[in-house]
C-alpha cells in the first residue's frame, strides 16, 4: 500500500489470520475516529478499516467533494483499493446511501463485491432525499450545528471548546451536507449482497416502514434490526455495534 492509500484507507486492526475485513464509510462531518471505538468488539479474524473522505485527516490538503457523485467516484476507488480479501461494507446515516452506492457500482461494475451490505440509520435510497433527511440543514447556524454535533452526533472531546477546532468541524459539516443535499438515486437499483438494516428505537429521522422500503432494494437476504437509542444508538450500543452485524458474527459462529 502506498502513502496516497494509507490516507485514504484507515487500517484500524488487522490480525495476521483476519479471514474478511469490515470497511466503514464515514457519516456526514465525521471522520474515522468514530470506528477506532469498534477495536475491542469484533468477532475473531475480523480486521478493521475505515474509508477517509477527502478534506479531513490525512486528506487535510485535498479539497472536500462538491456533490454526491465526486464522493461516490473517491469512495468506489478508495473501496476497490482495500481490497484484500472477503469484506463486509457499512456506512452510518448518509454513509449508509454512500456504502449502497458503492457497493451497486462495484457489482455492476464486476469488481469483487462485498459478502454483505449494512446500512445504519437511514432511510432507504430509492425514496430520494426528502425534507426528514435534511438534517442537520445547511441553513442553520454554526451554533445551531455545533448544538447537534454534540447532542446527537459523535463529536470528539477534543474538539469541544477548542475555536480551531470546532471551525474546522464546522467547515467539515458543511461542505458533507452540501453533498448530501445533491444526493440522487440511481433508478433501479438493487443490491446483491445480502443486505442488513440496523436503526434506533428513538430516532426521530427513520420512517415507521424504512425496513420495508430497505428490504425493496435488496436482490438478496435482508433483515431488519432495530437497536436503543437516538440516531447514534446509546453509546455503549454504538461501542459494540459490530457484535450487531450479522455477516460477522455468523461467520464467526456467534448468534447476533
Amino acid at each position: 500500500m502506498n502513502a496516497n492509500q494509507d490516507t485514504k484507507v484507515i487500517r484500524i486492526h488487522t490480525p495476521q489470520d483476519a479471514k474478511r475485513t469490515l470497511i466503514c464509510l464515514g457519516f456526514c462531518g465525521g471522520g474515522t475516529a468514530a470506528y477506532h471505538q469498534w477495536n475491542e468488539s469484533l468477532p475473531p479474524r475480523t480486521a478493521l478499516a475505515a474509508v477517509c473522505y477527502p478534506g479531513r485527516e490525512g486528506r487535510f490538503l485535498e479539497d472536500c467533494a462538491t456533490d454526491w457523485d465526486e464522493l461516490a467516484d473517491d469512495a468506489t476507488a478508495t473501496v476497490l483499493s482495500a481490497i484484500d480479501r472477503p469484506y463486509v461494507l457499512f456506512g452510518h446515516s448518509m454513509g449508509g446511501w454512500m456504502a449502497f452506492e458503492v457497493a451497486t457500482r462495484i457489482e455492476r461494475g464486476g469488481a469483487q463485491g462485498p459478502e454483505a451490505l449494512v446500512v445504519s440509520s437511514c432511510n432507504a435510497p430509492d425514496r430520494g432525499l426528502t425534507e426528514r433527511d435534511m438534517f442537520p440543514a445547511q441553513h442553520q447556524s454554526d451554533t445551531e450545528l455545533m448544538t447537534w454535533m454534540t447532542s446527537h452526533g459523535l463529536m470528539p472531546e477534543h474538539v469541544v471548546g477548542d475555536p480551531d477546532l470546532e471551525g474546522m468541524a464546522l467547515e467539515l459539516m458543511r461542505a458533507d451536507i452540501k453533498v448530501r443535499d445533491s444526493f440522487h438515486y440511481t433508478p433501479g437499483a438493487k443490491v446483491r449482497a445480502a443486505l442488513q438494516m440496523l436503526s434506533a428505537a428513538d430516532d426521530p429521522v427513520i420512517e415507521s416502514d424504512a425496513g420495508e422500503q430497505w428490504r425493496g432494494v435488496a436482490q438478496g437476504d435482508f433483515r431488519h434490526d432495530v437497536l436503543p437509542g437516538g440516531h447514534f444508538y446509546t453509546p455503549e450500543t454504538w461501542r459494540r455495534l459490530p457484535t450487531h452485524i450479522a455477516a460477522l458474527n455468523a461467520s464467526a459462529g456467534v448468534a447476533a
